[in-house]
C-alpha cells in the first residue's frame, strides 16, 4: 500500500475568549497556517491536489465551504479545491485521516490539511440553535427514529462528562489537580520556547494566550458545578478558544517530484464508535481497535495526545487502558490550551509532531472525544 506522510505542520496561537483573535474573520485566521505552510516547505501550491479543512458551527464566517475559503484568501491559486468536515471535536483530526486516505489510495499526491474555529465569533452550538427558527429545538429529539432507539433522555457533553466521572471515580478534587497539572504543563512548555518552532504569528499575536498562571487548587474548589451535586465546572472543562493549523500530507511521488523531506510517517489511522448518550467514552475502545489493527501494544508508544474535552475524559480513559500521565498530554491539554473545535485534532497533531521529535521518540498515538459518541485514532512514526 502507498505510504503517506507529514511533511511539515504549522497554527496559529491560541485566542482565549475575548482576546486577540476574537474579531477576525474565520477565513483568515484559516488562511494563516496555510500561507505559512506553503512558504516553509516550498511547494508549489499550484501542485496542491485538495485542502482538507476541520470546522463545526458552520454559519456566518465559517459557511461556504470554509476550507476553499480559507485557500482562496491565503492567495493560491483557484484551481486547487477545497472541502470542509465537521466530524464534531474530531474534525481536525479526521482532515488528516481523509489526507492520508487519498494518498494512500493513490488518488492524490499532495493534500493540505487542518482546521479552523473561531468560537468567539460563533459560539458552540450556535447551528443547533439556529434551528429554533424551522421548528428543531436540537438535532435528536423531533427524530421518531431517534426517539424509539434512544428515548427523550438529554443529550449532553456536559452529561455525559459528569457520568464518565462517576463511573471511573474521578472525584472532583481528583479532576482539579489534572486540570492544574494541564496549565502548569502548558505554561512550562511556552516558557521553554516548546511551542515557538510551530506556531505562526497573527499580526502581532504570537503566544497562547488561554493558560491561566494565576489559577490553583483553592481558586478551583470555589467554582460552581454544572449540575447541583455534580464535580463538573469550569476549571475543570475545556476552554471556548480560536485558532487554526495545518499539515502538509505528501505521497513518496510528491516526495521525490517536489525534493521535501518527511517529519513523520503515518502508521495507522481508525475510527470507532461508541454509546451516544454516553458520548465521550469512545476514545477507549477506538484506542483498543487501533492498536489491534496495527499490531501494537502500548509499550510501543511513546507519546499520547487525549484531548481535554473536560478532565474526566482523559482520566478515564488512562484508567481504563493503563496508560501513564506521564507520557500523556506532556505539554498540556485543551483544559489550560483551549478547545478550538474544528482545529483541534491539527493542533494536536502539530505539538505532538514537534514533542516526538524533541524527545527522539519513535510512535505516538493521537485521540479524541467526538459528538456522536465517537473517536478517532491516528498513530504516527517518525522519521
Amino acid at each position: 500500500m502507498p505510504q503517506a506522510y507529514i511533511v511539515d505542520a504549522i497554527r496559529t496561537p491560541v485566542g482565549r475568549k475575548n482576546g486577540a483573535l476574537a474579531h477576525l474573520h474565520s477565513a483568515d485566521l484559516g488562511a494563516t497556517p496555510i500561507k505559512a505552510l506553503m512558504q516553509r516547505t516550498g511547494v508549489d501550491p499550484a501542485a496542491v491536489d485538495d485542502v482538507i479543512y476541520g470546522c463545526t458551527e458552520t454559519i456566518g464566517p465559517q459557511a461556504g465551504d470554509i476550507a476553499r475559503t480559507c485557500w482562496l484568501v491565503a492567495g493560491m491559486p483557484d484551481h486547487v479545491p477545497g472541502v470542509t468536515i465537521d466530524r464534531q471535536c474530531g474534525s481536525g483530526q479526521q482532515a488528516i485521516h481523509f489526507a492520508a486516505q487519498a494518498v494512500m489510495s493513490g488518488t492524490q499526491d499532495l493534500v493540505v490539511a487542518g482546521g479552523v474555529q473561531n468560537l468567539n465569533l460563533i459560539p458552540m452550538g450556535a447551528a443547533m440553535r439556529v434551528g429554533d427558527q424551522f421548528g428543531f429545538p436540537d438535532p435528536f429529539s423531533t427524530s421518531r427514529g431517534w426517539l424509539a432507539r434512544y428515548g427523550d433522555q438529554e443529550v449532553s457533553q456536559f452529561r455525559s462528562a459528569e457520568m464518565i466521572a462517576r463511573n471511573w471515580n474521578c472525584s472532583r478534587a481528583e479532576m482539579e489537580r489534572f486540570a492544574l497539572e494541564s496549565h502548569r504543563r502548558a505554561i512550562a512548555a511556552m516558557d521553554g520556547g516548546l511551542f515557538a518552532g510551530e506556531i505562526v504569528p497573527v499580526g502581532n499575536f504570537a503566544v497562547d494566550e488561554p493558560p491561566r498562571r494565576d489559577t490553583s487548587l483553592e481558586r478551583m474548589a470555589s467554582l460552581k458545578t454544572l449540575v447541583d451535586g455534580g464535580s463538573i465546572h469550569a476549571g475543570v472543562a475545556s476552554q471556548n478558544t480560536d485558532a487554526a493549523a495545518a499539515l502538509l500530507i505528501a505521497s513518496e511521488t510528491a516526495l521525490r517530484d517536489h525534493g521535501l523531506k518527511p517529519r513523520a510517517r503515518i502508521h495507522h489511522i481508525s475510527v470507532r464508535g461508541a454509546d451516544p448518550i454516553w458520548m465521550l467514552t469512545a476514545p477507549i475502545p477506538a484506542t483498543r481497535h487501533a492498536l489491534q489493527k496495527a499490531g501494537m501494544t502500548l509499550d510501543d508508544i511513546d507519546l499520547f495526545e487525549c484531548n481535554e474535552a473536560f478532565a474526566s475524559i482523559p482520566m478515564a480513559w488512562m484508567r481504563e487502558l493503563g496508560i501513564p500521565h506521564e507520557k500523556v498530554n506532556v505539554n498540556g491539554g485543551a483544559i489550560a490550551l483551549g478547545h478550538p473545535l474544528g482545529a483541534t485534532g491539527a493542533r494536536l497533531m502539530t505539538s505532538l509532531l514537534n514533542e516526538l521529535e524533541r524527545r527522539r521518540g519513535r510512535y505516538a498515538l493521537q485521540t479524541m472525544c467526538e459528538g456522536g459518541g465517537q473517536a478517532n485514532v491516528i498513530i504516527i512514526e517518525r522519521l
